[in-house]
């Protein structure tokens, strides 16, 4: 909303007009003598971009030659932040600035309190293309940005937040910038968020911000198959307690609920939920038939209860679990130096039928592995040259094998998925996460664009790399896992 107030053009006007028409043409010119310059071996550029960015900076804090001025204030006082400021140098930045300053030079604009209280940095952003900003900061400058289509700052506002998800914050902030990517309908932004939520969700379980998922992201997180949490228990118990604290109506709470794949908790577990849980027993009606499935599952072989249920579905679909049962931390020291190898044990599957049975699995890493397109080809060729190959050349190779026969598996399938592990802001994240199927031994581009070399790689924790390998038992080799 703005008010907007009429006022003659005045010298002072004129002025910060030709101030700002000579900088803009300085600019121009500049970037011109750098062009005509390019192709001389004797050619210099003469650079004091820094000294015009300081002489901008004084234009807005001193209002030297100010033409326009601007008023902010918010709803809940009548004292306003004033600007004085250009007209050419805001309709430069924003073409909604640029219609407001048409025709008046004094215009009162009314912002959220967050969005005012930023809004000399958004200004001094106008007029030196730079701000710096915080993680708190982040949603009203983007505000600002979207509200007068300032689309640099936008999508630079987006970057950062993009980047940042892993930052520390005293309450969380993922959560909320995936509500306000949402509202403002920022796929690429949403999409990380959720990404992110995913991959990292037992962090979320334990920190302030899983009480203000709403339940609406709440449903989209239990559809997937990637979640990467302890056990179903850790969820159901998240689950369980979200629901105590929001009481919604008793449809949603029964949707929710029944997202919970109850095949994954032990039968043992379960008898404590039915005994103990208060959520459950007012829900009870809503999920019994998905409990009675469950004892059902655990007690039978897995052969004879897919003969009568369907178990093509993402109920019977383990999630990447992190309990020990399911797979094995690796942490690989100095990963650029040699072939390392490890071995590690899973169960069989989630039913209690096959409890006692375990599989055992080779893995292999390899830090400089060589396609087959740079690999040397040996030739009888009389000069027997050989094409030479850098050991930069080639990429990590990760393989993943059975160290028993499939005749063991008794028609068990399995995904296997690795997450890479990263440190930042002194927090440990999951960075990626690679999934691929029993066909495939091989991790597909595994750290294809990972820089092993160097010690300063994200990839790398104190010169370490950080695996976790997950097995996933899948009973029936048509099941589609829901993203």
């Amino acid at each position: 909303m703005a008010r907007l107030t009429a006022a003659r053009p005045g010298p002072a006007r004129r002025w910060g007009c030709a101030a700002a028409a000579f900088l803009l043409l300085l600019l121009t010119v500049q970037a011109a003598q750098k062009a005509d310059l390019s192709g001389d071996a004797t050619a210099a550029t003469i650079n004091h971009s820094l000294t015009l960015l300081q002489r901008l900076q004084e234009l807005l804090q001193h209002g030297n030659a100010s033409d326009s001025v601007l008023r902010v204030r918010t709803a809940a006082s009548d004292e306003a932040k004033v600007f004085h400021t250009h007209q050419l140098l805001l309709g430069l930045q924003s073409e909604v600035f640029e219609g407001l300053l048409r025709n008046q030079s004094v215009v009162t604009l009314l912002e959220p309190p967050e969005s005012a209280a930023l809004f000399d940095k958004f200004i001094r952003y106008l007029y030196c293309g730079g701000v710096s900003i915080l993680l708190h900061q982040a949603i009203p400058m983007h505000q600002l940005a979207s509200k007068y289509r300032v689309r640099a700052l936008q999508r630079g506002v987006a970057d950062y937040m993009r980047s940042h998800l892993a930052s520390e914050s005293s309450q969380g902030h993922v959560v909320g910038w995936y509500h306000y990517a949402v509202r403002v309908g920022d796929g690429a932004l949403q999409e990380s968020c959720l990404q992110f939520l995913a991959w990292n969700l037992s962090a979320v379980l334990g920190s302030a911000e899983w009480a203000s998922v709403s339940v609406e992201l709440l449903l989209l997180l239990l559809e997937r198959s990637d979640l990467v949490l302890h056990s179903e228990l850790e969820l159901y118990t998240a689950v369980e307690g979200w629901l105590g604290r929001r009481q919604p109506e008793a449809p949603v709470a029964e949707r929710v609920l029944r997202a919970i794949r109850y095949p994954m908790i032990a039968p043992g577990q379960l008898f404590r939920l039915q005994a103990q849980s208060a959520v459950l027993a007012r829900h009870y009606g809503a999920v019994r038939d998905l409990l009675f499935q469950a004892f059902q599952f655990h007690a039978a072989s897995p052969l004879h209860f897919a003969k009568y249920f369907d178990v093509n579905c993402s109920m019977f679909l383990p999630r990447n679990y992190l309990a020990p049962g399911w797979g094995s931390q690796w942490v690989i020291n100095n990963p650029a130096r040699d072939d390392r190898s490890t071995s590690f044990q899973t169960q069989l599957g989630p039913s209690s039928h096959d409890a006692g049975k375990r599989v055992t699995w080779n893995a292999l890493f390899s830090p400089r592995w060589l396609p087959v397109s740079l690999r040397p080809v040996y030739s009888d060729s009389v000069s027997g040259a050989l094409p030479s190959v850098r050991l930069e050349d080639g990429r990590p190779r990760l393989v993943i094998t059975p160290a028993m026969s499939s005749s063991d598996f008794a028609g068990v399938s399995f995904q296997k998925t690795v997450l890479v592990g990263v440190r930042q802001q002194g927090r440990l994240f999951v960075k990626h996460a690679y999934s691929f199927h029993q066909s495939s031994d091989e991790v597909p581009d595994f750290l294809a664009h990972a820089d092993l070399q160097k010690r300063t790689s994200e990839y790398l924790i104190d010169n370490s790399l950080h695996l976790h390998i997950i097995v996933k038992p899948v009973y029936h080799s048509l099941i589609k896992a829901k993203k």
